[in-house]
């Protein structure tokens, strides 16, 4: 069995790799079982929270790879919409979810909107509690809470089937929306920055993301629209985030070739983040970004088509052949920690030199 690295190596390979310099070995991270979501028992229950974050890590214990332990802060995706006065929606079976409150029958609502207090709103307020119950009980670092991009929030305030038409026959009202969203986001974003003491990650994944990165967003809505859309519409204030906090990683899911392109363009970009089996041409990734930004490239056995047999090392040496060692990250999970161990000795042969 491979002897774990250090954490300082760890944290020092990563930072190399952000930065597109040359390292011993392609970073990588294993997560163990399905992924964890901000159910009612875990929402609701902040020590049932830090148990399953304990336990997550004991799970991950020899398992070699470039996490070290830490705490998922977890309160979903909705966050900002929920504190603009979404209804919020805890449930059983996924992260919270909103109650759209803008839809084409009142577009000029959304000059109504006011930007939501970072520090008294109610909503917030409740994220706050958890980050101090955690670390008033624990010295483990905190990740960040998930942060959503101004698209995702603006898609989630905006009833979300209308919402891409809506850029089309509302532009101002949508770019008036946008505006309060991206304000507010950077708000939430330096707010609890502010409050952990503890940084594991300006991400809430289990990657560790250095401070110099800014912050990760996930950016989900952008795989929706075309690229002239996106650069109206996402590069704009993606790249108002990044200049407010210092850098910006956008986090994608669904087929992005249409829009990794734009993407590059966004002023202050450390990074792209995408789930690769949902894009089938990897030309469009490879020609835009690799080798020029950081590139986290993810393929949870989750990801994967429901019933396929995948072999995740073999899929990660077609990752690794295809887009090149420079600035590359790869980021699995597996069901059992046994198999999680195995595939970590397998990719540390095939990611390092």
């Amino acid at each position: 069995m491979s002897n774990r690295l250090d954490t300082e190596t760890i944290k020092n390979r990563i930072a190399a790799n952000w930065r597109l310099e040359d390292t011993d070995e392609v970073p990588f991270i294993i997560e163990v079982g399905p992924v964890h979501l901000a159910t009612k028992d875990f929402f609701e229950d902040d020590g049932a929270e830090l148990k399953w974050n304990e336990q997550f890590h004991r799970d991950r214990e020899g398992i070699y790879d470039y996490a070290f332990p830490n705490i998922k802060p977890n309160v979903g995706i909705n966050i900002i919409a929920a504190a603009f006065g979404c209804e919020y929606r805890v449930n059983d079976e996924a992260d919270p979810w909103n109650t759209s409150i803008i839809r084409e029958e009142n577009v000029e609502d959304v000059y109504k909107l006011e930007v939501p207090d970072p520090a008294d709103n109610p909503v917030y307020r409740r994220a706050w509690e958890r980050l101090e119950y955690l670390q008033s009980r624990s010295d483990l670092p905190l990740r960040a809470l998930n942060v959503p991009s101004p698209l995702v929030t603006a898609s989630l305030i905006w009833d979300y089937t209308s919402f891409i038409e809506a850029t089309l026959v509302f532009p101002d009202e949508i770019h008036a929306l946008m505006e309060k969203v991206t304000e507010a986001t950077i708000l939430y974003i330096k707010e609890q920055f502010k409050r952990i003491k503890n940084l594991y990650s300006v991400g809430h994944e289990l990657w560790h993301i250095p401070r110099e990165c800014g912050v990760r967003v996930s950016d989900d809505t952008a795989a929706l629209l075309s690229p002239s859309l996106y650069r109206e519409f996402g590069v704009k204030y993606n790249s108002m985030i990044a200049e407010a906090v210092g850098g910006i990683v956008v986090h994608s899911c669904g087929n992005v070739e249409h829009v990794v392109g734009p993407m590059m363009e966004i002023s202050g970009l450390r990074g792209l983040d995408f789930t690769i089996p949902q894009t089938d041409n990897w030309e469009s990734i490879r020609s835009a970004a690799a080798g020029k930004t950081g590139l986290c490239l993810r393929h949870c056995y989750w990801d994967h088509a429901a019933g396929s047999e995948v072999d995740l090392a073999g899929y990660t040496k077609k990752i690794l052949d295809f887009f090149g060692r420079k600035g590359l990250f790869i980021q699995t999970s597996t069901p059992t920690a046994g198999e999680s161990r195995a595939l970590g000795e397998k990719l540390h042969e095939i990611l390092s030199k």
